[in-house]
């Protein structure tokens, strides 16, 4: 998106307008220690070819993954291959929209879009309805539960220990201080890299309102999610998925194996990790708890003429007639995200999806069975797992990931790193963009550098 800065003269006409004699005015409130002495920049007027050299050094000093380093890392952020024609067919005019549009007469363009975002969005999980976007795959999750506690008038959630620790968090902090009580779900004695089948604890059954489960989990591992979805529906409960919707493209969808609510972060469909975002969530139900759901839905109808047209159908966000009867407070559509994921899965197309699942999985298995074979590293566990997995080495796995990006190999995710005290856990993923001649390499440059600390 183009960047053009106001004139001297606009700059003054809008501080006129609010009332300030100069920009620094506006800063007055932070205190000044923590300011800069001296504004940033080159201290004089530069060229355009001056001004290109300067930001070009500075970029320089980035070292971005998917070019500096043979990249290797998840945990919540993955390297995808993003056609370029994403990128520059929403920055199209009827397209281009970083929010939710209101003026459905202005905007048909980016309702369109929406609405054929929610519509891939079912397609993906099996669902019958899904919202336009929200903020990221973590509050998404904290909305889901909310949302299960409306539906069902329950205030327990359970929360599996194979979640990831960040939505954790966020879900922690978003239900903290509305009466709604947490319980977690254990994982296995066998590894820890999937849930136990006896770790629920059978005393939040009464006012149980869902169970959440994470599908692959932190871990890269995939629980048993039918099981789950059975024992919860037997105790009334909801079951919540948080999903990657990358591993949909392999993997049976949630509304196909009992869950009542489906999340997730749309990085790994359409966006670059982008020093972490922004991104987009999405959130999926069944269409009885439709009303229940957060945020807005664009519908499809016709107008005067009997011409298509998109609307808003459902606005339930405080900020339009719902006021205190709103579901959500804080949920949003990121609309220039939903609408980069959407033109990726249009270009990517239902065959190239399947086939893009297909070779994450062989080269996520390539490189499982090359790294397993090492001596003295473990698999955390024996289950199935998706384009990541999860080993436990004889070393400190942060150390090791430093000697591996000293030749230019980020190696994957320390559990340390996302808040899990497992110092010998490395989370490893491998997608569609690494090559045998990648993944050899790293299997060899791993090995050398693990022997080299033993």
């Amino acid at each position: 998106m183009a960047y053009i800065a106001n004139t001297t003269d606009e700059t003054r006409a809008m501080l006129a307008v609010i009332g300030v004699d100069d920009a620094e005015e506006l800063f007055d409130d932070i205190p000044a220690g923590v300011r800069l002495a001296t504004p940033c920049g080159p201290g004089r007027a530069l060229s355009e070819l001056e001004t290109l050299r300067l930001m070009r050094g500075h970029a320089a000093r980035n070292h971005p993954a998917e070019s500096a380093y043979l990249n290797f890392m998840g945990g919540g952020s993955y390297e995808h291959f993003i056609p370029a024609a994403v990128g520059a067919i929403s920055q199209r005019g009827e397209l281009l929209t970083a929010y939710t549009p209101y003026q459905a007469e202005a905007s048909q363009g980016t309702l369109q879009i929406i609405y054929e975002f929610q519509s891939m969005i079912c397609s993906l999980t099996g669902m019958e309805a899904a919202n336009a976007s929200m903020y990221d795959g973590a509050s998404a999750l904290a909305e889901a539960a909310l949302m299960a506690v409306r539906v069902t008038g329950r205030n327990k959630i359970v929360l599996p220990a194979t979640l990831h620790p960040h939505y954790r968090r966020v879900v922690e902090t978003t239900t903290g201080h509305v009466g709604i009580e947490l319980t977690t779900w254990a994982a296995s004695e066998a590894g820890g890299g999937t849930l136990a089948a006896d770790g629920w604890a059978t005393d939040t059954d009464e006012d149980l309102a869902a169970v959440v489960v994470q599908h692959p989990n932190v871990y890269g591992f995939c629980e048993d999610v039918c099981a789950i979805a059975e024992r919860a529906h037997d105790k009334g409960a909801l079951v919540i998925a948080a999903v990657n919707p990358m591993s949909l493209s392999v993997l049976k969808p949630p509304g196909e194996w009992g869950a009542d609510i489906a999340v997730g972060e749309c990085q790994p469909i359409g966006l670059p990790m982008n020093f972490g975002g922004p991104y987009a969530g999405f959130m999926a139900t069944r269409k009885k708890h439709i009303r229940k759901m957060p945020g807005r839905i664009v519908g499809r109808t016709k107008d005067e003429t009997g011409r298509e047209a998109f609307v808003l159908t459902l606005q339930t966000r405080e900020q339009h007639i719902r006021r205190e009867r709103a579901t959500s407070n804080i949920c949003t559509n990121q609309g220039l995200c939903a609408t980069m994921t959407t033109l990726y899965l249009s270009l990517v197309g239902q065959s190239g999806f399947a086939k893009l699942g297909e070779t994450n999985l062989a080269n996520a298995g390539r490189l499982f069975e090359g790294l397993t074979a090492t001596e003295g590293v473990e698999p955390m566990c024996d289950a199935a797992y998706f384009n990541e997995f999860t080993v436990a080495l004889p070393v400190d796995a942060a150390a090791l990931c430093d000697r591996l990006r000293a030749e230019g190999i980020l190696g994957g995710v320390p559990a340390t790193r996302i808040g899990i005290d497992r110092p010998e856990l490395l989370i490893i993923c491998a997608t569609e963009t690494k090559t045998k001649h990648d993944i050899d390499r790293y299997i060899a440059t791993f090995g050398k550098a693990l022997g080299e600390m033993r």
